[in-house]
């Protein structure tokens, strides 16, 4: 089984990349596959509401969005990660959002486990908002959502950092991205039994 991480982050190994990729490792250890997609620098275009995928065609933007749809379509668990942007996910994430809707047209993502990691300037700095509007997405999208546990019990991963390389330093962060993506591990290996 494998479990796909995508940070929204237009920063490479920015503080968002470093947790999903912690999230990521702990998977690994529980004996899942995975697979890390940055959307820095890609070129990502939003919807124009042409509403092809809505007819079963091909969406007509060309660009690098098409791969990451089809990753996300064969993974098995997927972890989204965002920095916080006004109390919300990243444009370059939510272009992801918006353009995977063939993939809520065919019930894709249906029974996939998810799971989302956020990354604000302060420990207050709107993550809890951003995770819940990935959570949001990943409700319509018919996922089964998991989040950080006790002790921690955040709705997911909640690092801050305001410059790249922050979360190294950040403990509580980096604990509730580990946590996340064990739980994904976990619910996997639960619901495949």
């Amino acid at each position: 089984m494998k479990i796909l991480g995508i940070s929204g982050s237009p920063k490479k190994e920015g503080n968002t990349s470093y947790l999903v990729k912690k999230a990521l490792e702990e998977a690994e250890k529980l004996g899942f596959e995975t697979e890390f997609i940055s959307l820095a620098g890609l070129e990502l275009n939003p919807c124009i509401a042409c509403e092809m995928c809505k007819k079963g065609e091909n969406c007509i933007i060309i660009d690098d969005i098409e791969d990451i749809v089809d990753a996300m379509e064969k993974a098995d668990g997927i972890i989204l990660g965002s920095p916080v942007y006004f109390g919300g996910v990243s444009s370059q994430l939510k272009m992801i959002m918006d353009r995977s809707r063939s993939l809520r047209a065919n019930q894709k993502l249906k029974n996939k486990v998810g799971a989302a990691i956020s990354v604000g300037a302060s420990r207050n700095g709107g993550q809890e908002t951003t995770i819940r509007q990935i959570h949001d997405y990943m409700h319509i999208q018919s996922m089964i959502v998991v989040a950080d546990e006790f002790p921690t019990a955040h709705y997911g991963g909640t690092g801050w950092g305001s410059k790249p390389g922050d979360c190294k330093n950040d403990e509580f962060g980096t604990m509730t991205a580990q946590n996340v993506g064990k739980k994904v591990a976990e619910v996997l290996k639960l619901i495949n039994k």
